[in-house]
């Protein structure tokens, strides 16, 4: 359970919640009030866009809604006489202003077409709303003005305030570029186009899958050799050596570093030992990786990709 529920929810069974306050009528509602300012419409598109990727996000003037939706099944074989399925949902209404109010309501289950085979319904749907509220909280710009107000009104540093911050929203998922980019400022006499765009560093892996494509789409970067045996593994996408962006190594044995969460299925299934662990400190997606250091070894079985669990891996054919 999200933490900002436990003093700031007000929770109550009735048709008519809070009637005459907010518009959502449903028969359970979730309400509370976050000692934030979000009125300036950059701020409020960019809560919009940058998470418009993970959930259904809709706008009306002052208003954000984040919709997440699951599918329920009564069985496990499709296939089967009598099988059934649905898709059931929750939304999180965001109000802004010189406060900003998060809303989210419960409706009967007969909303979604009566299906009372659905166990335990409004309780997973307390969870996914729980879930959405922490992921904007953690992961857009309402985490800096959070992060300011506890350090104003709890006296406490910045770094103690991003922590706090974590523990009060533990189903948050992380969503890698979803505040504004910071402005790039032009030295004196330069074009602002001329600028580069500063590179973001995400909050944590990037979703998978790995885009199969990657050759054509991002730029070859510095190769790594490998101490060990020389083997010069050929790198895109990646900046600088410090490990905070990586982009993909490999060229037939290919891994997106900033998907990979180092779990080492890879590493286990490969059977003639192509991987072997290769410290990364200051990537967000993990502080190892599975370097394909034998690259050239590999036979193309492709147990590796099978078990990536992020989709991570993509092995290609080597050209003779």
């Amino acid at each position: 359970m999200s933490l900002l529920l436990k003093d700031r929810v007000y929770t109550m069974e009735s048709a008519t919640a809070k009637r005459g306050v907010y518009p959502l009528h449903g028969y359970k509602l979730g309400l509370y009030r976050l000692p934030i300012k979000l009125e300036d419409p950059a701020e409020i598109q960019s809560v919009f866009d940058g998470l418009k990727k993970t959930f259904k996000m809709d706008r009306f003037a002052d208003r954000i809604y984040a919709t997440y939706t699951w599918k329920e099944e009564n069985g496990p074989d499709p296939d089967a006489k009598g099988y059934e399925e649905v898709e059931l949902n929750v939304t999180v209404e965001i109000v802004t202003g010189e406060v900003v109010d998060m809303i989210y309501q419960i409706f009967p289950i007969e909303k979604f077409g009566d299906p009372q085979w659905v166990q335990d319904y409004r309780k997973k749907a307390d969870h996914y709303a729980k879930m959405v509220i922490d992921t904007i909280l953690r992961n857009t710009i309402l985490a800096d003005k959070m992060a300011e107000s506890l350090v104003k009104n709890e006296k406490i540093s910045q770094e103690e305030a991003l922590v706090k911050l974590e523990e009060m929203t533990p189903l948050a998922k992380i969503v890698p570029n979803a505040k504004p980019k910071p402005k790039v400022e032009a030295p004196k006499g330069q074009q602002a186009e001329q600028v580069e765009e500063a590179i973001e560093v995400p909050d944590g892996a990037k979703p998978g899958p790995i885009d199969v494509e990657f050759k054509s789409k991002i730029k070859p970067s510095a190769p790594f050799k490998v101490p060990e045996n020389g083997n010069a593994i050929k790198t895109w996408g990646r900046v600088g050596a410090d490990n905070k962006i990586m982009g993909v190594w490999g060229d037939f044995v290919a891994v997106d570093f900033d998907i990979c969460i180092a779990d080492g299925a890879c590493i286990d299934a490969c059977p003639v030992n192509v991987y072997e662990w290769f410290e990364t400190p200051g990537n967000p997606a993990s502080e190892k990786k599975p370097l394909m250091a034998r690259e050239p070894d590999c036979i193309f079985c492709i147990a590796c990709e099978g078990v990536c669990p992020p989709q991570a891996i993509k092995i290609f054919q080597k050209k003779t």
